[in-house]
């Protein structure tokens, strides 16, 4: 014979309010997070989906916040190097009219004096910074001035002028990832942007004979181009031209020396391997202590200047009166610069339409990888009320049942 206890009923009957009770609690919290997942074992295949989902739209949102810095930055330099164009543009006007032999010599002085100011705001323009108060063309040196005036005496001026401009920034590109592996530069160097012509370097060291007498490597705009023990003048010419570094490389004809000269308008920057000193037996680099570009042997010939470079020699030739000097020479240094300026605003314009085209993708897909995971995690909501609404129902009947069922007596107060 089975025997019940007297408590089975009320037991049983708690156990299944707080079995509904739980099932009201748990669609009432998924309707409140909007979701139909709170935990793993809701749907665990479901949950694996939809961490990779978020996962995925956290680097997304990461990527477009890069491309939006980086379009912010080559907007302001863009604009900077727009404005620069634009003072070379007003120095040209006054070249062309320096050039005409009907101004006389105090008529040209005076044009001189507007190019030498012209001069002071392309050197204030080199040197502007971003709203976050970095510097715009300093490399990855962006705490540091871009450029520094150096202010002598010059004949006709009257006053102390700027005389040169150093750049004293770095080759340093800073880079930010736009995609999975893909980067995109944010700045421009100055000695980049600010130069005219291509930078050519002359030797006077025969270097027909020469050998490399270690494994060792040189290093030209930061690409370093290794060498072996025993390579000649030829095999390091052959090196050079085949690396990525924007330099070629020949044997001087005349002195049988290593001529380097860059492909595109900018300032070389060299240096020997830690340890070696092939540039400095070449006759290239005096020291392997000085950082570049101050770094060239003082018996090596130079050409090729900046865009300050250009323009202080036409004020110099306007302040002593020189037309055929401005006509000539003057004229084509202006309009290097101008042309290798317009190559920048090029390059930063290219820069900025992929930008926005990266942009405009990954703002596609993001919404794409939302929708997926809305459609893996999201509660119907309909479904939901109806279903808290039945288990309410239900509820409600269990306890009014159970309150006619079950009714209290004396001895259920002694216990």
């Amino acid at each position: 014979m089975k025997r019940i206890s007297t408590n089975l009923p009320n037991n049983d009957m708690q156990y299944y309010m707080r079995g509904r009770e739980h099932g009201m609690n748990t669609v009432s919290n998924k309707m409140a997070a909007q979701t139909r997942i709170l935990g793993l074992r809701d749907d665990p295949a479901a949950a694996a989906h939809s961490t990779r989902y978020a996962s995925l739209i956290t680097r997304l949102e990461r990527f477009s916040q890069n491309v939006s810095y980086a379009h912010d930055n080559h907007q302001i330099t863009e604009g900077r190097v727009t404005e620069a164009v634009e003072v070379l543009q007003r120095v040209r006007e006054l070249a062309v009219q320096g050039s005409n032999s009907t101004y006389t010599k105090d008529d040209i002085a005076l044009m001189g004096q507007e190019v030498n100011q012209l001069l002071n705001q392309l050197v204030e323009i080199s040197n502007s910074r971003n709203g976050d108060g970095t510097m715009i063309f300093s490399g990855d040196k962006s705490k540091s001035l871009s450029f520094r005036p150096v202010e002598g005496s010059v004949a006709g001026s009257g006053e102390k002028v700027i005389t040169n401009v150093e750049y004293i920034g770095s080759i340093g590109v800073n880079r930010t990832e736009i995609s999975d592996g893909a980067y995109a530069r944010i700045n421009f160097p100055g000695n980049e942007v600010f130069w005219a012509e291509n930078q050519q370097i002359f030797p006077t060291v025969d270097a027909s004979a020469y050998q490399v007498n270690t494994d060792t490597a040189i290093f030209i705009d930061g690409v370093e181009i290794p060498l072996k023990e025993g390579d000649t003048i030829h095999a390091i010419i052959a090196k050079i031209n085949d690396s990525t570094a924007p330099v070629k490389a020949q044997l001087d004809p005349m002195r049988n020396s290593l001529l380097l000269q860059t492909t595109t308008p900018h300032q070389a920057w060299l240096r020997d391997g830690e340890g070696g000193r092939v540039f400095q037996d070449l006759g290239i680099l005096r020291d392997s202590e000085t950082p570049p570009p101050g770094n060239l042997n003082y018996t090596a010939r130079v050409f090729g200047g900046s865009v300050f470079d250009m323009v202080i020699k036409l004020r110099d030739d306007m302040y002593q009166g020189k037309s055929l000097e401005i006509g000539g020479r003057g004229i084509r240094g202006i309009d290097d610069a101008l042309e290798s300026m317009t190559s920048t605003l090029g390059a930063i314009g290219a820069q900025g339409t992929r930008l926005e085209i990266t942009y405009a993708r990954l703002a596609t897909e993001t919404n794409n990888v939302t929708s997926l995971n809305s459609s893996t995690i999201d509660l119907d909501m309909t479904k939901a009320v109806m279903d808290y609404k039945m288990l309410e129902l239900t509820h409600k009947a269990a306890l009014g049942v159970a309150g006619r069922i079950l009714q209290p007596t004396l001895l259920d107060f002694l216990r």
